[in-house]
């Protein structure tokens, strides 16, 4: 099997102490080896990063931008190939990873405007003779720490944003999805980046914990689970980094009973089977109000009834395998409990039936979950939808803000002041009024609140340049000759 290589100052690199099997999760075959990069590996792409900073730095954002523009056509041309990369490592269906793409070449065209996005502010007079302007300047070597569920999305999200405003990177994707990175590595080297600016290492703990720890890189961008973004944002932090750090979610979707409630199980469906639910925006659990549960549920299971699951290759599949045996292990043990949780299973989907020995689970739908179960409180990541039911608005408003996590929300209802009270009221970070994954476009940013959100600055658009650069404020002043004096007072501007 062919060795996915590290990519470091532009060159491949096969060095590894270890290798791991990369899978094919619609087989349950291994289809390459990684190599695993030690500590040394890791900190010999951070001083690739190190020694291109001062070049890029220097190169102007004119030239930068033609980077951009240059990658957004490439990503464009070469999106089916990338999504064929995408399907055959993580296994989501080939619309949901060119979908994926699409998602990312936001960020990309986005970043394309650096020259408006790095511009600084300037007031003149602001005391007799006295101007100041800001700047903003890079960060300097930055790591980006990107989870599988979004090989391709992710990355971009960050290295987009972090590479425009003059930064370095080294990139640690995913172990079981390795190869979008390097696919997107080689295409940024083909729009004109320098050697070193990019850099792409794979690895675990080890990798994770020598970024953490390094003295030449100044911010971490992560993407993963609550407990690791909360390990990451301590660890990064107590050394003196800036940390952006996204955990996870349990995304509520409240059906009001004036909703459409055709519409709203299409968007459940849609929202919570989608990418097999390997989504931290994913609809995991739908809130029922005032006795539209019964009517709701079992919409929601006739649709669930017709989604084709099957290998991400085959234009017929709607939803593809799960990552891993481990996570599809998982995902059927929360199944496996409800009941003993005091849930009804209306759809199993342990039942489900397929050829081979792919990773595949088939859709679960849950009813009358409790609150304290495991099902509600904890982060599934996979196929299975829990629905909750409650007599009033208010209590649903209760049961989102006072969960966990607070990554995204939804509600569906006709009541335009519902839904305005629903916006100011609620405690998540990304809002969806009849939008069941409101997932914002790149012009805005990305982020949770609670603990689904580690650090201050959420992920790509505007947020995004405040985190990878930093502010310097100019004060200036040129006086006439000999026209200077002693002054020991505090400076004013009178």
């Amino acid at each position: 099997m062919a060795l996915i290589p590290h990519i470091i100052g532009g060159e491949h690199v096969e060095t590894a102490e270890r290798t791991q099997p990369v899978f094919n999760p619609a087989t349950g075959q291994p289809q390459h080896e990684l190599a695993i990069a030690s500590a040394a590996t890791v900190e010999q792409a951070v001083a690739a990063a190190k020694a291109a900073l001062p070049a890029w730095r220097k190169t102007s954002l004119t030239k930068r931008a033609d980077v951009f523009f240059n990658l957004r056509q490439l990503l464009k041309q070469r999106t089916p190939e990338l999504a064929a990369i995408v399907t055959s490592e993580h296994g989501k269906v080939l619309s949901d990873a060119a979908g994926e793409i699409a998602r990312g070449l936001e960020n990309v065209e986005f970043a394309s405007g650096l020259l408006h996005l790095l511009k600084g502010e300037r007031d003149e007079q602001v005391s007799t003779g006295v101007d100041v302007h800001s700047i903003k300047q890079p960060v300097g070597v930055v790591a980006a720490i990107t989870p599988f569920n979004f090989p391709v999305m992710v990355p971009l999200w960050m290295i987009a944003s972090a590479i425009a405003c003059g930064n370095t990177v080294v990139l640690k994707p995913s172990e079981r999805d390795p190869s979008a990175s390097v696919f997107i590595a080689e295409l940024f080297r083909e729009a004109g980046l320098p050697d070193g600016v990019l850099n792409v290492v794979h690895g675990d703990k080890v990798a994770v914990d020598t970024l953490l720890d390094s003295r030449d890189v100044k911010a971490i961008s992560f993407v993963g689970s609550t407990p690791i973004a909360k390990y990451i944002y301590e660890r990064a932090a107590a050394n003196g980094k800036r940390v952006q750090a996204l955990g996870g979610a349990k995304n509520h979707m409240i059906v009001m009973p004036d909703a459409d409630l055709n519409g709203a199980a299409d968007a459940a469906v849609s929202a919570a089977y989608g990418s097999a639910g390997e989504r931290c925006m994913a609809v995991s659990v739908v809130v029922a109000v005032g006795g539209v549960g019964d009517e709701l549920v079992a919409k929601i299971a006739e649709r669930m009834e017709k989604l084709k699951i099957g290998d991400g290759t085959d234009p017929a599949s709607e939803m593809g395998p799960l990552i891993t045996a481990e996570a599809k292990a998982r995902v059927e043990s929360y199944v496996a409990g409800a009941e003993a949780e005091g849930a009804t299973v209306v759809v199993d989907g342990r039942e489900a039936q397929f050829e081979g020995d792919g990773f595949f689970t088939g859709v679960s739908l849950l009813d009358h979950v409790k609150t304290d179960s495991k099902v509600y409180l904890e982060e599934i990541f996979g196929p299975v939808l829990a629905v909750v039911r409650v007599d009033t608005y208010e209590e649903g408003l209760q049961l989102i803000n006072e969960h966990q996590f607070g990554n995204g929300t939804a509600i569906f209802t006709r009541d335009g002041g519902v839904a305005r009270q629903f916006e100011f009221e609620v405690e998540a970070g990304m809002v969806g009024l009849n939008v069941p994954i409101p997932v914002p476009v790149g012009s805005f940013s990305f982020g949770g609140w609670k603990d689904s959100l580690f650090g201050d600055a959420h992920i790509y658009g505007p947020e995004s340049i405040y985190f990878y650069t930093r502010s310097k404020v100019v004060t200036t002043r040129w006086p006439k000759p000999d026209q200077s004096r002693v002054d020991l007072g505090f400076p004013s501007n009178s």
